[in-house]
């Protein structure tokens, strides 16, 4: 698949899909620091490129993260999710 003027290519199809997903603590709690953060950053850009997605935009506050992610239409949006809340939990318990 190729890029050309945000406009994503595959061999049958055209596309521009994008999922703005938002991950809340457990109970609201405040467990997202700065460092919490960046690494999250890192990690969800990684799990993206394995799945041929791209991490367009991500932010996040001390009890919740937003990403928008721009995603192929092969790729179903449960798949995403749950790669990405499995892999980083795994990441960030192991730091910690």
């Amino acid at each position: 698949m190729e890029k050309n003027n945000e406009i994503r290519h595959g061999r049958h199809c055209v596309f521009k899909m994008h999922v703005h997903l938002v991950f809340v603590t457990k109970y609201r709690r405040g467990v997202f620091t700065k460092e919490v953060i960046d690494d999250l950053r890192g990690i969800f850009a990684g799990v993206c490129t394995d799945l041929e997605a791209e991490l367009m935009e991500f932010d996040g506050e001390h009890d919740h993260v937003h990403l928008l992610v721009n995603y192929p239409p092969k790729l179903a949006v449960s798949v995403l999710v749950n790669s990405l809340k499995g892999v980083s939990s795994r990441m960030i318990r192991k730091k910690n």
